[in-house]
């Protein structure tokens, strides 16, 4: 009985510290960026020369996009749509990704100390960079596998804390930052920027980012943040079922 009961507080004890994030979130689900997913969507729709959707669909992410690279890709795309410019709005919003990469790259350096924001912040860049990948891959297949590769290699550089201490693997900021001008040198001269600078960018996404985090698991609302209660809730029933009978 006590092997038992113990057993069950020890289910309790890792389900209620390890962070719902680890259940719902993966490195480099494409899903996890809007703008991405944005570009995506408007390509589609721009072929089929349904131009009010285009806009729709820039309307949704245009707030971020102002926020942090300020108005002027939002007047070249929208004069674009408004003159259904394909090829300009496509260009355009390609552009926009490669600002993001670089967006999310340079903050994932200002927060290299954190790993999980920090991983966070890499996946949503590699995401941005696979909607960019097949134009990459068309031009110079070489150069999209060693661009992977470079994420990946930055990946690796973010080390890991490992859990309770087990698995833990130290982290190389040079390595990270060698990845990370190798990965904006090759998308700026692929894409045709004059520059990558994140002067528009602010910090206010990653304070909104850090402030999900502390409250994303207690958000009731995602199904996903019921698991853990769940089990939590199911192994107490399988405690108190067991002691009844027990005693009888």
């Amino acid at each position: 009985m006590k092997k038992f009961l113990f057993f069950c507080l020890s289910m309790i004890l890792i389900f209620t510290l390890v962070p719902t994030s680890s259940f719902a979130y993966s490195y480099g689900d494409p899903n996890e960026e809007a703008v991405a997913e944005a570009y995506k969507e408007m390509v589609a729709k721009a072929r089929e020369k349904k131009f009010d959707e285009v806009k729709a669909i820039y309307e949704t992410v245009q707030k971020e996009i102002d926020m942090h690279m300020g108005p002027e890709p939002s007047a070249i795309i929208l004069e674009a749509i408004e003159q259904k410019d394909a090829d300009t709005i496509v260009s355009a919003m390609q552009k926009v990704l490669v600002l993001n990469v670089a967006r999310r790259l340079e903050n994932v350096e200002k927060n290299f100390d954190n790993y999980d924001t920090s991983k966070r912040l890499l996946a949503k860049a590699f995401a941005t960079y696979k909607a960019l990948s097949p134009i990459v891959q068309q031009k110079n297949a070489e150069l999209d596998e060693k661009l992977k590769q470079q994420f990946d290699v930055a990946l690796q550089s973010l080390g890991n804390p490992g859990l309770f201490g087990v698995g833990k693997k130290e982290s190389n900021i040079d390595q990270f930052k060698e990845s990370k001008h190798t990965i904006l040198q090759a998308l700026q001269d692929q894409f045709e920027l004059e520059n990558v600078e994140t002067g528009h960018f602010t910090e206010e996404d990653l304070d909104r980012l850090a402030a999900a985090k502390k409250t994303e698991w207690t958000d009731l609302s995602d199904v996903k943040n019921w698991i853990p209660i769940i089990v939590i809730v199911g192994v107490i029933a399988a405690v108190v079922v067991y002691a009844i009978r027990k005693r009888k």
